[in-house]
């Protein structure tokens, strides 16, 4: 994942939730991972894929995705579904559910840091909606099988959570001693046949459905330079499916891992004997019962596939280690990488998980992580910055200079967002600070940069306002790469789950509320006639306008909510986001009104100068009379 983009994918996973219970589809996935979690099968699941509510939904979950505007072999993109009316979207998807036939996957190879390819596959957009239609329903089912030592591509879980538990591992639990795996192209060589048995035994167990992923992970692949090629094995990376799909093989080395270990039995249950005392389960009653035998103790870590096995003991992470390869290679048919795959005395060296490299060092009577930015990421961004700053010293006007500053600022907030939890960040920062600031050094830059400026961004002001390494060009805030403090990296809270009603009242705390029945009522009753992108974006601007008039602040009556065009559809305008606002009835006659007397009648609603500046900005774009108060 690019650092860059983290917060986004928090904002999108938190968006997701949302729109789970503006579709009426919230109640039905809680079902499923209740029942999942009581280990029930599912034989029935098409009915509820193929739901209009669950399809909608799908339109809605990957219209935001920035993948949805890249074209597969067919050359469409989410744009081209986007003007077909709810009816019509609706029945495609449930055409192409029937009778499953899916197009061949574009293969693009992306070049990686090290200098090697890494190959995505970007299946048509029809191809991308039926499997957004999917995880949608089987997310809850596998949620409730998933390890709670896996944290990659799931609800509520992050990069920060799996460092969070490598650290609390390393330095609480006294695990001394790593083994780094790395799997051979894992995602080119997962077995179908496997996978298939495997959701099965999850209670996945819908034939129909098991028969449409079987034909979308046997989709043909057509490379760059246009030949097509069977596909026998692998789940290609850049499916929507394949995160989960991953997860689902990888669960079962988690759960293996735990049974040397963590779900070994004891005498007694004391999970349950707590519970019953305190109302929550506290495993490390059981753990100290466990440390008295002679089982030798071991953890996961894991994030896709990417993961570390924790040991204390050297001898047995030296087996644990053989038994890690040999059972990989027999029970998933999958290789490791035996120069990348090694054991780590934490001790003596560092171990390099998702970015950061960590190891152990000595305060007075105890062992301390200590954890930087690995010695790659330096290096990339160092050259990323360095790339970005010449732009700026070479760019072709204000509107060049201000994109280009724009994505300095973005690349500083996502690198200090995500590698933020190293201990020594600050250190790691400063390196990188004084390489880049160089840069900013000579003549063309130096008489541009100013101490001054304006800060319009309440996030830059909190997060960057006190900085005295702040400059400015041309006003514009330029963020000091240097200036960072070190996070304690959170471990996720085993209440915050996504399909649960408790689970989830932590989560609504951080988003926006609206009232819930108008949404509900916008999503039931559609404009006739209009594009499935009209109706969706009717329920992103109730979000977005927390249900109050564009124009006049005031709360939105659900009957009479009209949704404008800025630029008129006659005049080429379209359905999408930024060319629509949702504002009262009587609002928009006031905003299309020529006639004095209609102006007359309908001016009183403008309270203010701020509601008259609006609505002239909106009448300004339809080349009608400025009005005043």
């Amino acid at each position: 994942m690019s650092v860059a983009n983290s917060q986004i994918v928090k904002h999108v996973k938190k968006s997701k939730l949302r729109n789970a219970e503006y579709y009426h589809m919230q109640d039905t996935l809680d079902m499923l991972h209740e029942q999942s979690k009581n280990g029930s099968s599912f034989r029935n699941l098409m009915s509820m894929i193929s739901s209009s509510e669950n399809i909608k939904l799908a339109y809605r979950n990957i219209k935001k995705n920035t993948g949805s505007k890249t074209a597969g072999v067919d050359g469409r993109t989410i744009e081209h579904i986007s003007k077909l009316t709810e009816e019509q979207f609706v029945g495609f998807v449930r055409n192409k559910l029937r009778d499953y036939k899916p197009k061949a996957v574009r293969r693009v190879e992306i070049p990686k840091p090290n200098g090697k390819i890494r190959p995505l596959g970007i299946p048509a957009i029809w191809d991308r909606i039926v499997q957004q239609c999917i995880l949608q329903i089987l997310e809850p089912i596998v949620e409730a099988k998933f390890s709670g030592r896996s944290h990659g591509f799931r609800p509520n879980r992050s990069v920060e959570n799996a460092i969070a538990q490598s650290y609390r591992l390393m330095q609480n639990s006294k695990m001394s001693y790593v083994i780094d795996i790395d799997i051979k192209g894992f995602f080119d060589n997962v077995s179908h046949a496997k996978l298939l048995k495997q959701m099965w035994a999850m209670g996945i167990q819908d034939k129909n459905l098991l028969t449409i992923i079987s034909k979308m992970l046997k989709a043909k692949i057509k490379l760059p330079d246009g030949q097509i090629i069977e596909n026998e094995k692998g789940t290609p990376q850049g499916g929507i499916l394949s995160p989960l799909l991953s997860n689902i093989v990888l669960n079962e080395l988690d759960r293996w891992i735990e049974s040397q270990w963590e779900d070994v039995p004891t005498k007694k249950d004391y999970l349950q004997y707590h519970k019953k005392k305190n109302n929550h389960a506290d495993k490390g009653y059981k753990y100290r019962m466990l440390r008295k035998s002679k089982l030798k103790e071991c953890y996961i870590v894991r994030y896709a596939d990417d993961f570390k096995i924790f040991c204390s003991n050297p001898n047995h992470a030296k087996r644990l280690f053989i038994a890690v390869q040999n059972w990989l290679k027999e029970r998933l048919g999958l290789e490791i990488s035996e120069d990348k795959s090694k054991i780590v005395n934490l001790k003596k060296g560092y171990s390099e998980f998702l970015g950061f490299k960590m190891k152990l060092i000595p305060k007075g009577d105890k062992w301390i992580v200590k954890s930087h930015m690995c010695d790659q990421a330096v290096r990339r961004t160092k050259k990323n910055l360095k790339q970005i700053i010449n732009g700026i010293r070479h760019d072709s006007g204000v509107n060049d200079q201000a994109r280009k500053i724009a994505l300095y600022n973005s690349t500083v907030i996502g690198l200090h967002q995500y590698f933020r939890t190293a201990t020594m960040i600050s250190e790691d920062m400063g390196n990188i600070a004084y390489e880049v600031n160089a840069c900013m050094k000579d003549h063309r830059m130096k008489r541009r940069i100013k101490k001054t400026g304006v800060i319009t961004s309440d996030f830059i002001k909190k997060e960057y306002g006190k900085s005295k390494q702040l400059r400015f060009i041309s006003r514009d805030p330029l963020l000091p790469i240097g200036y960072i403090k070190h996070k304690n990296p959170m471990m996720k809270r085993n209440t915050v789950n996504a399909y649960t009603k408790e689970g989830r009242e932590e989560i609504h705390k951080n988003l926006t509320t609206v009232d819930i029945n108008i949404l509900r009522f916008l999503m039931e009753h559609p404009i006739p006639q209009r594009s499935i992108e009209y109706n969706d974006n009717r329920i992103a601007l109730y979000c977005a306008q927390r249900g109050k008039c564009h124009v006049t602040g005031q709360m939105l009556n659900p009957m009479t909510i009209h949704c404008h065009h800025k630029v008129p559809r006659l005049q080429g305008g379209t359905d999408q986001y930024n060319n629509l606002c949702l504002v009262d009835k009587e609002i928009h006659i006031l905003i299309h009104a020529i006639d004095e007397e209609i102006i007359l009648k309908y001016k009183k609603l403008l309270t203010n100068s701020q509601s008259l500046n609006k609505i002239n900005t909106l009448r300004k774009k339809l080349e009608l009379q400025q009005l005043t108060i």
